[in-house]
């Protein structure tokens, strides 16, 4: 069908069959056609849309199929596309994460090579940073003990010596362990509160390196309060200023007119200020700089000076330096000042001499020592800043420290050095070990000078006068190094280096001091030297000083056979057996054969003997003194020389002989020459002979200035032209003027460059006043009158112009001369033997042998010219006595000895032809001279060259036994002054700390005073008085005396319970310890009555041992008295001594016969009779036996001692005392009142009896009243003799 359409179709083609050609031909033919095309056109699609459609439904199925598949293979692909993304994501993350693994490697790589650069500069460090971690973490523990030690040290330490700091910081170590505030066991307060590198760089500046002298600079730069530095030494003074030079430090003195506006600046812009020479009382004008009075106005600090009102700036510093040795400041300037201790230590001067010696010595070691210790300091600096900056980077670093390649790079640079540095100081530590060592070969020439400065230095303890600067000590030991001998061996050389420096440094010390106190210095040297040597026991120091202090009965009873052995030396036997096994032995010994003792008890000179006992070949030279004490204690001053020549040698107990040419080339322009001047001396001429001798032209370049009121701008013009000039300047009797000596000190301290020959001689006696600055830094001079009869004349007529006998024609001229020259020794020389010599010490010097030589001469002229044989003697003698030499006398008892002298030496009996006379027969005929024709001056002087050397007491009336009080007291004095240069502090093994000793004997005191209580005292006065008046209705004379006793026995049983009371609460530390607490704990200490109790007691030289059972035997008799005052009696016997006023009891009972007996009370004195019993019991037997029964004015006394004579028992008069006898016990004395119209005296010395044996001082005091004792000799034996009588003997 469809092809036979196609083919009509195909076939009319030609007729253009088209629906538009057929629309035109017939519509149903167009509808027909259409329909026939699109049949035919459906044909050909559905022809081809068929197998089309085949396919499509194949394909659909397919497709179905392959959709089923597709569904099933995107559900698969949605699976496989979900896990891809999981995969891809993964893989993203791994790569990411690779990415970083590889950056954070590089990282790490980079971090690994800076760890290791880091590990390796700071491997040093570790082991340090971990000890340090580890103590850091123990002191953690301990912080707060090792805080509170430190700020105990730090305010309460300064004024402390070495030895008690060390100790007082021991006890509170142990303290504060025991309150559970535990202390790190390797504590030191250099390393609390400083650090080697600051250490060394005060050292640098001149601090010395001991241990002392460190915590003293810590002491100085830390705290609130201005230091006040102890500096005698001026190490703080040279110490501040080589510090704080470069700060621009102002240094002043309050004797400076400029220094408050000196200080002004320093305060305004922050500068140090220095204060040098400061004495005990600060100016209060400073008061409110000390106390930081600072208050703010509109943000700025200000503070009122004076009436200025000045800008403070926190910069400001202000030290405070004194040269005293030893102040006493009061509590208010340690409240305001922190007090240092700058006082060298043995050992810190050591060291400093170390450097002088070796300078001298080997310069090129010190050097190199100085400069490899310069090195070392500031390699230390420079090491510590590094390891301070090293610890500074690592702290102040941000972030990661690997990072800061910066930072690495510094500190490894920083290591680098430090390594340099430690290297160089590791060489330099081995350097100085060898030096050091090679520098230690002479450290016994600086301990040796240390020694010997410490040992001159101790003596401003005994005398004001004895002042010595560190700078003065050096310049002679420098001077002893240039003039010693030369060795080549090295030990010879140091052996020749020491023997120089002791030898020099002695004889410039003996050269300043008195004669009494020579051997005191060098004893104590001996001791210092036996001390560093390790060779001495101090125990036997102690007690040989000290004796037996104890205030009990010894425990053994003395046998009887050992009668000649006092009481207070059996005891000190029992004592010092204790102490050491050859006195046990000793001890033993003398019990069982006392001969040998007592033999050499009774040796002249025992100390140059042979001792008793087998043992005494090997005893040790103290253990010898120790035996001399307890046996021969006169002895003992001797014994000391002995013992210094077993020590030191026999030059140093000789005296160095004074040479004025060799003082003056050890002098220099710079150094005042201080002549301290003694009774009987002057100088003056030797001085001007000196000058003139050396070229000085008197009122040109010699001038001499005697001080006084208005002299001062004189004196000062001549010291200030002198030293430009060069000019021999004296200023005489510079105590007059102290305070002007002030203005001297400052002028001199300005001079800075004075001429070479200007010199500057100080004459002064002792005095509290002379200033500090020129005694220390002074050449010092004593000048004493010669000792010795022979030497006293012969200075006196060496002092006569061989013209003088020209002056006086008259043939008895020369001899009385001598007469008088023997007569002015004699007065002078007796003075040695103390108070039996004269009550009062004269200063009888040439000025009164000249006037009455001119006298003399003017008598006798007036003689010759009117040819009078007759010589008025009598007119001499009182112009003499009463006038020239008399005019010094004050008390009537040495009137009377100067008057008896004038009596035996002047008079006609000199040239009686028929009798020769002698002045004195004892030991040498004492004659006058004859004279030859020739010089009547050489014949005296060829007279007096026959005098012996020595002359003894009995030369100048007095007994043989002055010999041995005298040499007792040298020995006292001895003690005294030794015991003033021993420091406070006990000794050895066997002895109790100074604190338990003090407090053991004060408990023991104060369980012996029979006191109620602090108010009442011991008795209740009204109570007394009621008990004793009785019923009659007023007090008897004897009873009013008991009351004022009572009441002055109240107030001293107070005051010792007071004192002892408030010394123990300040032993224990519950109150403070004022400077009269001190006082009396070391009057304890050292066994001597506290000054204290002296004011509320008699007089009185007793050890405190003694005076203590004094003081018990006062209260037994106070007790029997008050007993008998209550019957209306008073003691038959009565024990003057227990008195505290004794004249008031002599007067009661002169009252009380005035009253009975009517006789006016002015007109009545006492009369003295010397009974012959013994006892008190044999007295009161006697009485009783008689049939009189008494009265009321009958009074007895007991317990008085005879001084300068002997008592003979069977005739009741004066005799000569035994050997070695000072004393004696006098029988019981009757007191007798009578009218002094009816006394009538014969063959009796009027004696007066005195309190103690210092007899009576020239105010008086000291005398009671004048007894009367038998004689059948003549009056003027027992006056020159110096007999009297005591209430209180000290032996």
């Amino acid at each position: 069908m469809y092809k036979s359409c196609m083919r009509i179709l195909k076939e009319n083609r030609e007729h253009d069959m088209t629906v538009e050609n057929m629309a035109t031909k017939s519509t149903a033919g167009k509808g027909l056609l259409i329909w026939v095309l699109a049949i035919l056109k459906y044909f050909e699609i559905a022809k081809n849309v068929e197998p089309l459609r085949a396919k499509v439904k194949e394909m659909e199925k397919s497709q179905a199929k392959t959709e089923a598949e597709l569904e099933k293979l995107q559900v698969e692909l949605k699976n496989l596309a979900v896990d891809l993304e999981g995969v891809e994501t993964a893989h993203g993350k791994a790569t990411m994460e690779l990415q970083n693994l590889k950056d954070q490697a590089s990282i790490m790589n980079i971090k690994l090579q800076a760890a290791s650069r880091l590990i390796g500069g700071l491997s040093g460090e570790r082991q340090r940073w971990k000890e340090e971690v580890q103590n850091l973490c123990e002191r953690r523990s301990k912080l707060v003990g090792n805080t509170l030690l430190c700020s105990s040290f730090n305010a309460y330490f300064g004024a402390f010596t070495a030895a008690f700091r060390s100790e007082l910081l021991d006890l509170l170590r142990d303290d504060v362990n025991s309150r559970g505030l535990f202390v790190s066991e390797d504590f030191e307060i250099k390393y609390m509160l400083s650090n080697d590198s600051i250490i060394q760089g005060w050292t640098k500046d001149g601090l010395p390196q001991d241990l002392h002298s460190i915590q003293n600079g810590i002491l100085t730069n830390a705290g609130l309060k201005f230091p006040l530095c102890i500096d005698p030494t001026m190490q703080a003074v040279t110490w501040i200023k080589n510090t704080y030079c470069q700060n621009q430090l102002y240094s002043k003195s309050m004797n400076d007119t400029d220094y408050f506006k000196h200080m002004e600046i320093a305060i305004q812009y922050g500068k140090p200020f220095l204060f040098e020479n400061i004495g005990e009382v600060l100016d209060p004008i400073l008061d409110p700089i000390f106390l930081k009075n600072v208050f703010c106005e509109e943000g700025t600090k200000y503070i009122y000076f004076g009436d200025k009102k000045l800008e403070w700036d926190d910069n400001f510093r202000l030290f405070l330096c004194t040269k005293l040795s030893n102040p006493k400041y009061s509590p208010e300037v340690f409240s305001r000042v922190r007090v240092i201790n700058y006082c060298v230590t043995p050992q810190g001067l050591s060291d400093q001499l170390l450097n002088v010696v070796v300078t001298h010595e080997r310069p090129e070691l010190e050097d190199e020592f100085r400069s490899l210790t310069t090195i070392m300091v500031q390699n230390s600096i420079a090491l510590t800043r590094l390891e301070d900056s090293l610890l500074k980077e690592l702290s102040s670093s941000t972030g990661n420290i690997l990072e800061n390649n910066d930072l690495i790079k510094t500190l490894e640079e920083t290591k680098v050095k430090a390594n340099e540095i430690t290297s160089r100081m590791d060489e330099c530590q081995l350097t100085k070990k060898k030096i050091t060592l090679a520098r230690n070969a002479y450290r016994n020439v600086s301990d040796r000078g240390s020694i010997l400065y410490f040992a001159s230095s101790g003596l401003s303890n005994i005398h004001c006068m004895y002042e010595v600067s560190l700078e003065s000590f050096l310049i002679q030991f420098k001077t002893s190094l240039s003039k010693s001998d030369s060795h080549h061996d090295i030990q010879a050389r140091i052996a020749a280096l020491v023997e120089s420096c002791t030898n020099r440094i002695c004889e410039y010390t003996c050269t300043g001091i008195f004669e009494c106190h020579k051997i005191t210095f060098v004893f104590r040297l001996a001791c210092m030297i036996m001390e560093k040597n390790g060779t001495i026991d101090f125990s036997l120091i102690d007690f040989f000083l000290r004796g037996n202090s104890s205030l009990g009965r010894p425990e053994v009873e003395k046998p009887k056979c050992l009668k000649w052995l006092g009481d207070s030396e059996w005891k000190d036997l029992l004592h010092v057996s204790k102490l050491d096994d050859y006195f046990a032995y000793v001890k033993s010994e003398l019990i069982n054969n006392h001969e040998p003792f007592e033999l050499w008890f009774n040796l002249e000179a025992p100390e140059s003997g042979s001792f008793p006992g087998e043992k005494m070949k090997c005893v040790s030279p103290i253990q010898k003194l120790c035996f001399i004490r307890i046996f021969r204690p006169d002895r003992c001053f001797d014994g000391s020389k002995i013992f210094v020549k077993e020590v030191l040698g026999d030059a140093f107990t000789q005296p160095p002989v004074l040479d004025y040419a060799r003082i003056y080339k050890e002098s220099s322009p710079l150094v005042p020459l201080i002549i301290i001047l003694s009774p009987g001396a002057d100088p003056l001429n030797d001085v001007i002979k000196l000058g003139t001798r050396l070229g000085y032209k008197w009122n040109e370049t010699l001038c001499c200035i005697s001080l006084g009121q208005g002299q001062e701008s004189v004196a000062m013009t001549a010291v200030k032209n002198g030293s430009k000039n060069g000019c021999f300047v004296i200023l005489q009797n510079c105590h007059l003027l102290g305070s002007w000596m002030t203005e001297l000190d400052a002028t001199l301290s300005r001079i800075e460059n004075p001429h070479n020959r200007f010199r500057l001689w100080l004459t002064t006696e002792p005095t509290k006043n002379f200033p500090l600055g020129i005694l220390q830094k002074s050449l010092k001079l004593v000048i004493e009158a010669p000792g010795g009869l022979k030497l006293n004349v012969q200075r006196t007529f060496s002092r006569l112009n061989e013209n003088i006998p020209e002056s006086c024609q008259h043939p008895r001229f020369i001899h009385l001369i001598f007469t008088l020259s023997f007569l002015h020794a004699v007065l002078q020389e007796r003075c040695k033997y103390g108070k039996v010599g004269w009550n009062v010490s004269y200063d009888f010097n040439d000025s009164d042998f000249d006037v009455s030589l001119k006298l003399i001469s003017l008598y006798l002229n007036k003689i010759s010219s009117t040819n009078d044989e007759f010589i008025p003697f009598s007119s001499i003698k009182y112009l003499i006595g009463e006038v020239i030499y008399g005019g010094r006398v004050s008390d009537n008892m040495d009137r009377r000895v100067l008057r008896t002298y004038l009596d035996e030496f002047v008079g006609d009996f000199l040239f009686d032809e028929s009798r020769q006379f002698f002045f004195s027969k004892e030991g040498h005929d004492y004659t006058l001279p004859k004279l030859d024709g020739g010089c009547p001056i050489n014949d005296c002087r060829q007279h007096l060259s026959n005098f012996p050397s020595l002359s003894s007491s009995a030369v100048f009336g007095l007994h043989p036994n002055a010999e041995f009080s005298f040499s007792l007291r040298r020995t006292n004095t001895l003690w005294d002054s030794l015991i003033k240069m021993q420091p406070n502090t006990s000794k050895g093994e066997k002895k109790l700390s100074r604190e338990e000793c003090i407090r053991k004997v004060t408990i023991d005191i104060l369980e012996k005073v029979p006191i109620v209580n602090t108010d009442i005292g011991v008795y209740d006065i009204t109570e007394v008085r009621s008990k004793i008046l009785g019923k009659r209705p007023y007090l008897l004379p004897t009873q009013v005396v008991l009351l004022q006793e009572l009441e002055r026995w109240n107030k001293l049983c107070i005051r010792i319970v007071s004192s002892l009371t408030s010394l123990i609460k300040a032993l224990k530390g519950e109150t403070g310890m004022n400077q009269e607490l001190d006082s009396t704990a070391n009057a304890i200490f050292n066994g001597i009555l506290p000054k204290c109790w002296l004011a509320f007691a008699p007089a009185s030289e007793k050890k405190l041992g003694d005076w203590i059972n004094h003081f018990l035997k006062r209260s037994e008799q106070y007790e029997t008295w008050i007993g008998h005052a209550s019957r209306g009696l008073h003691p038959k016997v009565i024990w003057l001594s227990g008195l505290h006023v004794p004249e008031s009891f002599l007067t009661a009972i002169v009252q009380t016969s005035c009253r009975k007996n009517g006789w006016p009370l002015d007109r009545c004195s006492i009369f003295t009779e010397v009974t012959k019993y013994n006892t008190e019991e044999d007295l009161l037997t006697s009485l009783e036996n008689d049939q009189d029964p008494g009265s009321l004015d009958e009074c007895y006394i007991a317990g008085l001692f005879l001084e300068g004579a002997g008592w003979n028992r069977d005739t009741l008069e004066l005799a000569q005392q035994h050997p070695k006898q000072q004393v004696v016990d006098l029988p019981i004395v009757q007191i007798i009142p009578v009218e002094s119209q009816n006394l009538k005296l014969r063959n009796t010395l009027k004696t007066p009896v005195y309190i103690t044996s210092s007899r009576r001082n020239a105010a008086g005091s000291g005398f009671v009243f004048d007894a009367f004792l038998a004689t059948n000799q003549h009056k003027s034996i027992w006056i020159l003799q110096g007999v009297a009588l005591l209430l209180n003997a000290t032996h």
